[in-house]
């Protein structure tokens, strides 16, 4: 099971939109050394929704190769259409990833049951650990935890990345799982207490900027060490809040750049942070110790 502090991987860009391969590997050294756990590689915070389908997958591949083989990497593969989905999965897999993350369907708002033959349907095409994602604030679409324990009976189906920020699902989840089907928090601003109350780690935002002390935090709540996870969450809580400030990734993909890590490029829709932000998120940066 890959546990621990999971970074939501930015795809850095130059100011064209287009992908920077030379700051997509300094990213994927930063955070090996930084002692981050494993990367999602083109998952929401990775504008995987204005990467077109060669894209998505060179960019998977690419940090697959960077990675090297010392911390793994689990692609976003999810999709709205089943077929869509399915290949890019198998992509993902020929590609060398660990495992992926399949958002659930967005906009078209299937029923629990589309949801389950959706998920069974990449299940059944593609041998490779698979991880559920659900976002509803994102897809308007909510995977009920019974949903989630029908998909967790299947052999591929490995664990969930659960965003709705509801703590109280660690246990409805966990009581229609096994223990070796991972529960993962979505939510940073929750994500302390969500791994005390259980869950398996973060798959985190705020990681993009301070990957050593959410490292830590998750570390010591999994361990069931609140005062030490607490004290090291007091110095993340505004940056949980303000690189929400405006749509993910616009507020991390500048912070990320404020740091030197890469260029100040972003997909439209999304643009970049407005100035009036700035200083908002660079005090966030400073109590967190980064700039």
């Amino acid at each position: 099971m890959i546990q621990g502090s999971i970074v939501a991987l930015v795809t850095p860009m130059d100011e064209s939109g287009a992908v920077d391969q030379e700051s997509l590997k300094k990213l994927v050294h930063f955070h090996i050394e930084q002692g981050t756990d494993a990367l999602v590689a083109v998952g929401t915070t990775g504008e995987s929704a204005t990467l077109d389908e060669d894209e998505h997958c060179a960019v998977i591949k690419a940090i697959v190769d960077y990675a090297a083989g010392k911390i793994p990497v689990i692609a976003g593969t999810g999709a709205n259409s089943t077929t869509e989905a399915i290949n890019l999965t198998r992509r993902a897999k020929e590609a060398g990833a660990d495992a992926c993350l399949i958002v659930t369907p967005y906009y078209n708002k299937p029923t629990q049951q589309g949801l389950y033959l959706h998920h069974k349907a990449i299940n059944d095409a593609v041998d490779i650990p698979q991880i559920l994602y659900n976002v509803p604030g994102r897809t308007a679409c909510d995977m009920l935890p019974e949903t989630i324990g029908r998909l967790a009976q299947l052999n591929n189906i490995v664990g969930v990345k659960e965003a709705t920020g509801d703590l109280s699902r660690v246990k409805q989840i966990r009581d229609l799982t096994s223990n070796a089907f991972a529960i993962y928090t979505g939510d940073d601003a929750t994500s302390r207490e969500f791994c005390l109350l259980g869950g398996n780690g973060t798959i985190t935002v705020t990681g993009n900027v301070a990957p050593k002390l959410v490292h830590d935090m998750i570390s010591a709540a999994m361990a069931g060490d609140n005062e030490t996870a607490l004290a090291i969450d007091s110095k993340l809580a505004a940056l949980h809040k303000m690189l929400f400030i405006q749509s993910n990734p616009i507020p991390v993909k500048w912070a990320v750049a404020e740091m030197g890590l890469m260029g100040k490029g972003i997909r439209l829709p999304l643009t970049w942070l407005t100035e009036d932000c700035f200083d908002a998120v660079r005090a966030a940066m400073r109590q967190a110790g980064v700039i």
